[in-house]
């Protein structure tokens, strides 16, 4: 769902590079130019008409920006909304939120039943009518409450309003409610999931994770009995298996009391799901290690575990590492004494798809140092990034690192932690490699969190242009400085404020006082996701005059946000006549005063750089607050046109000469919007579309373009040699 129509022709030369994208603006501006042409009314499409329009412009859905959407009809808005609904379309939080606000200021919060179930965890929910608040909740709870992340206040509402729609503050979590709540039942208190009907069990495979406290309130509940599945000694391998992920929570005083038979199988079953991709690593071994520690309790030792008994080398083959049962059958410390070095060098793959228990993995750690005791090659490098987390600094130097897809492989999400990355790109740099805008993406933006200044530094401009907006919003402050000051050197020549806004936005952590004032007269309308990853200190610097005309459009989603240390320590600052300017005195139970509209149209006036930095106290590599990483189970839409393309729009003629940060820009652009991509923790990704400028060379107003990074698989990827 979701993919691109193809572009209509327009002229000799459309096939080769005019995306959906750019297709789609030209309708746009031919339909904003001239709305009396297409049989419309001066107020806009009628509701069947405004649905073939959708039909017609179907890049809107892939890359979804605020500002563009401000300038469609009501009608239109309503449209591109239940489409968004229909074609299940991922947002990210930044998105969701700024659209809320637009839908809500067009009078569209009614039509929730037809809406994104995402769209409706960020409405004011004080609007909500009593009548309808089931039916809310129902469809609200089929949404993602992680995206709330950065809205802590909007969560707990969320919670309260919840709880008043089955009559609170402490209703039962009764089968019926539980149905009405669904992923919502997350959030709710421990006392509350231990005595709420066993169908919750339902409701808590919805959530991302459990917390300490609710791993042992599924224990509780599993214990007693009163689920589906009965008493342990009861379980069976179909109802084990319906648990899904949360059977992976399981404690090991569960498991002794399961048949053997019963136990034996599920262990082999979520071996096969994790060495198919069908269960993430961590949760494999999270099972793993709880049922092999059951197992040690065991006064009679199942089916054949050694238990740290010798064996003779060589036991272990190739064969043994593809069964199921493998890590029943032999415990870690045999992994040395019984595993021979042919069969490690040759079988590491399928070793390490087994879901090993750290104890495990130090064993094969030693195990190839054993057989690679000069360092091992690098076609062995890209097998081992869930060990890569054991090695030090001093022994990844010793790695001969050559290509690009080892350090891919080694930076995967299973891969190094923070204290690796900066040794393995070191190593790639050591041996000739480089940091190019295709490794930028496939890494992720977290990645540039622990990148040395200097590998920063060494990044040429031209490939952080490709690479275009990458999250980084999980950095600390002092990376998040360095980085702007990079993003500013790669898109510091933006002919205008709004195109400079939308490839910077993920930069702005880092940005001073004086550039976040600059976009403030310029009327970008920040997001609030954008907002509570400015740098404390600097917003600190801000007065409320600054905050509202930043934010604009967007200005109540403080309330949403009161509680986000960000937010709060600038509170904190303000007098209460300040916190009474912008809706946010004592009373916090209403909705927050909305500050005139300082939005429209993005400022198209020539952009003059402000390089100034804003130094950081010593210690400050704290992580700062911003936006989590995307789940990983968010895919990324396709992008209508990479940006690498996107800068030759950008810069017209000249990109082959691109300068200093300096001079003055032209003013040929009307400020709209183009679709941009940030890459996440997940990240998998949620999507966007944001502003781009045009070339001056074409007969438009408003020009739509992608800002990057482009999927590794677009064809039009820079694909850059080993």
């Amino acid at each position: 769902s979701g993919r691109p129509c193809a572009p209509r022709a327009m002229g000799p030369r459309a096939g080769a590079l005019v995306s959906p994208g750019f297709a789609l603006l030209v309708s746009l501006t031919a339909h904003c130019s001239h709305p009396q042409a297409e049989g419309t009314s001066q107020g806009g499409l009628d509701a069947s008409r405004a649905d073939l329009w959708v039909s017609a412009n179907t890049s809107l859905l892939q890359d979804f920006w605020c500002q563009p959407a401000s300038q469609l009809s009501r009608d239109q808005l309503a449209a591109l909304i239940r489409r968004m609904a229909a074609q299940r379309v991922l947002l990210r939080a930044w998105q969701l939120s700024c659209l809320a606000n637009l839908a809500a200021r067009r009078g569209l919060q009614a039509d929730f039943e037809l809406q994104p179930p995402d769209l409706l965890l960020f409405y004011d929910l004080t609007q909500v009518k009593q009548a309808d608040c089931r039916a809310f909740i129902r469809r609200a709870a089929q949404g993602d409450p992680e995206l709330l992340a950065n809205l802590p206040d909007q969560r707990a509402a969320l919670q309260r309003r919840a709880l008043a729609c089955l009559g609170g503050p402490r209703p039962g979590l009764s089968a019926s409610n539980l149905l009405l709540l669904g992923v919502l039942v997350c959030d709710m208190d421990v006392s509350s999931l231990v005595a709420a009907d066993p169908h919750v069990l339902q409701n808590l495979r919805l959530c991302t994770r459990l917390t300490a406290a609710q791993q042992a309130a599924l224990n509780s509940l599993l214990a007693g009995g009163r689920t589906v599945l009965g008493p342990p000694g009861s379980w069976d391998l179909e109802g084990l298996q319906a648990l899904g992920p949360l059977a992976t929570y399981i404690g090991p005083g569960l498991w002794v009391q399961v048949q053997e038979a019963v136990g034996l199988d599920f262990f082999g079953s979520i071996v096969a799901a994790c060495r198919a991709g069908q269960l993430s690593q961590r949760d494999a071994r999270r099972f793993v290690t709880s049922f092999l520690e059951a197992q040690a309790t065991l006064v009679s030792p199942r089916p054949k575990r050694h238990t740290g008994s010798p064996c003779i080398p060589g036991a272990i083959t190739a064969a043994t590492l593809h069964e199921d049962l493998f890590l029943v059958r032999y415990d870690c410390t045999q992994l040395e004494s019984c595993l021979d070095g042919r069969v490690l060098r040759t079988s590491l793959h399928p070793l390490l798809q087994q879901p090993l228990p750290a104890e495990c993995q130090q064993a094969v750690k030693a195990k190839l140092t054993q057989v690679y005791p000069g360092g091992l090659p690098e076609d062995q490098l890209r097998l081992i990034p869930s060990l890569a987390y054991l090695y030090s600094r001093a022994e990844i130097g010793q790695w001969h690192i050559t290509s690009k897809d080892t350090v891919v492989a080694l930076l995967s999400p299973d891969g190094a932690l923070e204290n690796q990355t900066e040794a393995v790109l070191q190593t790639f740099l050591d041996h000739n490699g480089s940091v190019t805008g295709a490794l930028l993406v496939a890494i992720g933006g977290s990645r540039l969190c622990w990148m040395s200044p200097q590998q920063l530094q060494a990044i040429r401009p031209s490939e952080f242009r490709l690479a275009g907006a990458l999250d980084v919003s999980s950095c600390p402050q002092s990376r998040k400085n360095v980085l702007y000051a990079k993003a500013r050197e790669a898109f510091g020549s933006a002919r205008t404020t709004a195109a400079y806004y939308r490839f910077m936005r993920p930069y702005l952590g880092g940005a001073p006082v004086e550039e976040l004032q600059h976009l403030a007269q310029a009327n970008v309308s920040m997001d609030i996701d954008t907002f509570t990853n400015l740098n404390p200190r600097v917003l600190q610097s801000l007065s409320v005059g600054n905050v509202t005309t930043l934010l604009g459009e967007n200005v109540g989603d403080l309330r949403k946000a009161r509680s986000h240390p960000t937010i709060s320590s600038w509170l904190r600052s303000l007098n209460q006549s300040a916190l009474g300017e912008l809706g946010l005195g004592k009373s916090t139970t209403g909705p927050a005063s909305p500050a005139p509209s300082t939005a429209g149209t993005p400022s198209t006036a020539a952009w003059t750089p402000h390089l100034a930095l804003t130094p950081d106290p010593p210690g400050s590599d704290a992580p700062s607050s911003g936006s989590p990483p995307a789940p990983l189970g968010y895919l990324p839409l396709a992008v209508a046109l990479p940006s690498g393309l996107l800068w030759l729009l950008f810069r017209g003629p000249h990109v082959a000469q691109l300068g200093p940060l300096t001079g003055h820009l032209h003013r040929d652009f009307q400020g709209q919007h183009r679709p941009s991509t940030t890459s996440g923790k997940a990240g998998a990704g949620r999507r966007s579309w944001t502003p781009a400028p045009g070339p001056g060379n074409l007969a438009v107003s408003h020009i739509l373009v992608p800002t990057g990074p482009a999927p590794v698989h677009t064809r039009f990827q820079r694909q850059e040699p080993d």
